[in-house]
């Protein structure tokens, strides 16, 4: 680990009320003293004070601050850190980090304040990473799951099943290097009680995973429908604003138009297609192409009706597409006379499964209005219920929102499965303790302590500045 000093900004990079230069290391109190003039040296100080003072490069006055001063091992890193807190204008900010790595202290690279905070043992990786996940949080279900990692919810559950794993693994070696005291037999049996134990635990973080992802990324939702079904309505509706133009011509939305917005305390990643029908036009072609793309790849298809109006060919090709996906279905228009009943539209979604062989009997089919804005409440609890099985509690629950992480518990679990099968066919202790030791590993990815250098320097490279 490097142990130089190093220093960034940890605030955003726009003209705000204050701006944070973040010093951390062995030398981040020598480095401050030859800027900082003040009534006293802060190498001189207590640590976890604040000091009133100016910024001088030279003999120019920068900046009037206040100086945060914390002693190691007392500090986010483990080290040194002193917090410049100066006008949050972005032209000042620079000149403080300027007038710092003139003096001293080197430029930090992405995530390297975390990192030297998982380095110097004040948090384990997954903690590490919940640190950005919270930064880039854009829900409330998101904050919270970030916060519960943030705490080591998900470290201490790692470590307690790593403990039974070890337990076993030292027990069968203990045995194997001295069989006159240590005695095996009947311990495949209690082993493979255990293990099952074990397997339940791991994957029911590793179901919790689909949810997480969720917490995490957000929906990826696409809206679809006909020209003037209505799509464009509704998502002025769901935004709060006019966000998309509203006209009665049809094929008005020719391109995407994307949006995220807050549901349920879930995030919606929504975008809004072009109708789908046949056209000439060919942009307008290139817009009903791009529709169909984003529907195959989406987590939810909102599939609007104008149930106003007849269905057609247009409908028919438009259910074909999503059959398979997970849809609600909109009967917009609900103000008007509705030719479309939810009846009408099951029937058409069944005739449309048996001809793809596909099941579609549990789509939700809801009545709204956009212009009235009926329906939409009915509307957001369903998506919530699509998503999020049952009520989401923080107290004790583990939500894992991490790819790196789910494959670690699934190779995981994958060797505890092998423990379980080794017993069964009645192969050597020996074997046990090998794939014991493999489920230990890759638990400690989990956490890092059996990572290597380059993917614990890979996932740090992905950090904000600053951070």
């Amino acid at each position: 680990m490097k142990k130089d000093t190093i220093a960034a900004i940890s605030t955003g990079m726009t003209n705000s009320g204050i701006g944070i230069v973040r010093i951390s290391g062995s030398g981040a109190l020598r480095t401050a003293d030859r800027i900082y003039k003040g009534k006293r040296k802060l190498s001189e100080v207590p640590g976890h004070t604040i000091h009133y003072g100016h910024i001088q490069d030279g003999d120019e006055v920068l900046d009037e601050v206040l100086v945060m001063v914390m002693r190691a091992p007392r500090t986010f890193t483990g080290e040194d850190t002193v917090e410049i807190n100066c006008h949050g204008g972005t032209f000042v900010v620079r000149r403080v980090l300027e007038t710092v790595l003139k003096n001293g202290a080197r430029p930090a690279e992405p995530g390297e304040f975390t990192k030297r905070a998982f380095l110097n043992g004040k948090m384990d990786l997954s903690q590490s990473e919940a640190v950005m996940d919270l930064i880039s949080s854009q829900s409330d279900y998101a904050l919270q799951s970030s916060m519960n990692q943030l705490k080591g919810n998900l470290k201490n559950k790692i470590s307690g099943i790593r403990d039974r794993i070890i337990y076993h693994t030292a027990f069968i070696e203990s045995a194997l290097d001295d069989p006159e005291h240590i005695s095996l037999d009947g311990y495949g049996e209690k082993l493979r009680t255990e293990a099952e134990e074990i397997m339940e635990e791991i994957n029911k973080l590793i179901a919790s995973a689909d949810t997480g992802k969720i917490m995490k990324e957000g929906i990826q939702t696409v809206i679809v429908g006909k020209p003037n079904a209505g799509k464009s309505s509704l998502l002025n509706v769901l935004t709060g604003y006019e966000r998309a133009i509203v006209t009665e011509i049809e094929g008005t939305t020719r391109d995407v138009l994307e949006e995220e917005i807050r549901l349920q305390g879930l995030n919606l990643n929504v975008i809004d297609t072009a109708g789908i029908r046949n056209t000439e036009d060919i942009i307008e072609k290139m817009g009903v192409d791009r529709a169909k793309d984003y529907a195959r790849n989406a987590d939810l298809v909102i599939y609007v009706v104008d149930s106003s109006r007849n269905l057609d060919e247009n409908d028919e090709k438009i259910m074909d597409l999503i059959c398979d996906k997970r849809t609600i279905i909109l009967l917009n228009k609900s103000d008007l006379d509705m030719i479309v009943t939810e009846d009408v539209m099951r029937e058409k979604m069944r005739e449309t499964a048996l001809r793809n062989g596909k099941n579609v009997d549990d789509v939700p089919i809801l009545v709204i209005s956009a212009r009235d804005e009926s329906g939409i409440s009915e509307f957001e609890e369903t998506v919530k219920r699509m998503f999020i099985k049952g009520e989401i509690s923080f107290n004790d629950e583990i939500y894992i929102t991490n790819a790196r992480q789910k494959s670690a518990l699934q190779d995981a679990a994958e060797s505890m499965g092998k423990v379980v099968e080794s017993i069964d066919a009645g192969m050597p202790e020996d074997f046990y303790s090998i794939d014991l030791m493999d489920a230990y590993e890759s638990l400690g990815n989990i956490t890092g302590e059996s990572m290597g250098e380059d993917l614990i320097n890979e996932i740090f490279s992905k950090f904000c500045m600053g951070k």
